[in-house]
């Protein structure tokens, strides 16, 4: 049975781009997976065409049990999508734009009303409720496009870059939701450059570049793939990095990296905390000074770097996609109820 997010072979192009190339994703119900890549793999274009507001050039796609291609309008108001940009009229109060979305859903008045004000505290807004959303703070206008998409605590939510623009206490704040949201059953497709965010959040991580998928797995897996644990050392003294990169290199577990112009020497290995302790250790009776010294786990960059040669670079999203987003994103609001 798929899961209740699930694409076969999703293609979708622009012109010569192939923003998609055969996309397949199956998503269980009541998990999160991460879709992880950089700006322009292909992201934003999946969840587009999950969520109706784009139409595949072939493939077939299934959410909640419904055809997105056949059933769009009931696929529609089966999910909750928050896009890249916050999607809110910005004439119209916090509280108005919540209330705005529950009744486009056909929520009475009063429950329409209610659940904006729980919305509202839960989002940390309720001091700016009853302001015009024009007055508030981008990461405020996220947070509130956040809250809007889950007026109907919907069974499956779709989440692009969500925590985009906000500060780490907004960031944790939303990670927080989402981990009550999955508990209580929702299914969330998440989109994010960050590895930290899908390690936080995601049950299982799909890696997409230039619209192929590259690796899935968990979090675990991937920085698995990319060597695991690093030990990264500053020696105080160009004359010492000699030195250190035998010390390295007798505890490493694959190929020591130095860069001359930081003095920074790295290396893969297994063993931990324990391990560091003995290479501090080491590099002392050698007499090698040491400006900095850590233990760290792949990064975004890493893992990128290692399944496809490049980092994670900054580059147009989807292919200018973006142009009108922000109004795609409130016209799938609007037609949920048609």
């Amino acid at each position: 049975m798929p899961g209740a997010i699930y694409a076969e072979g999703l293609v979708k192009t622009f012109g010569d781009v192939r923003a998609l190339d055969g996309v397949d994703l199956d998503v269980p119900e009541g998990t999160v997976l991460g879709l992880l890549g950089p700006n322009g793999a292909g992201k934003t274009t999946a969840v587009r065409c999950l969520t109706t507001l784009l139409r595949p050039d072939s493939g077939r796609a299934v959410v909640a049990g419904l055809d997105v291609l056949k059933q769009p309008n009931e696929v529609r108001r089966s999910i909750g999508l928050s896009g890249q940009f916050a999607a809110v009229d910005e004439y119209l109060t916090g509280r108005e734009n919540l209330q705005m979305v529950g009744q486009l859903y056909q929520m009475k008045a009063k429950a329409a009303k209610a659940r904006a004000g729980e919305l509202l505290d839960q989002f940390d807004l309720a001091d700016a409720a009853d302001r015009p959303a024009k007055t508030y703070s981008g990461g405020m206008r996220r947070r509130l496009d956040l809250a809007a998409a889950l007026v109907v605590s919907p069974p499956v939510m779709f989440m692009d870059e969500p925590t985009t623009g906000l500060d780490p206490r907004n960031r944790q704040l939303l990670w927080e939701v989402i981990k009550q949201l999955v508990s209580g059953g929702t299914t969330l497709l998440l989109t994010t450059q960050y590895l930290e965010e899908a390690d936080h959040l995601a049950h299982d991580i799909v890696v997409v570049d230039h619209g192929h998928v590259i690796a899935r797995g968990t979090s675990d897996q991937l920085k698995a793939r990319t060597g695991g644990e690093r030990v990264e050392v500053v020696v105080h003294e160009r004359e010492h990095i000699t030195t250190a990169g035998e010390v390295l290199t007798g505890y490493g577990k694959g190929e020591l990296t130095v860069e001359e112009h930081t003095r920074r020497l790295t290396v893969p290995v297994t063993g931990g905390a324990k391990l560091l302790a003995e290479i501090i250790r080491e590099l002392d009776t050698r007499g090698v000074e040491i400006d900095d010294i850590g233990l760290r786990r792949p990064t975004l960059d890493d893992v990128f770097l290692s399944l496809t040669g490049h980092v994670a670079e900054e580059k147009p999203e989807e292919n200018g996609e973006t142009a009108g987003a922000a109004a795609k994103d409130r016209k799938h609001k609007k037609e949920a109820t048609k």
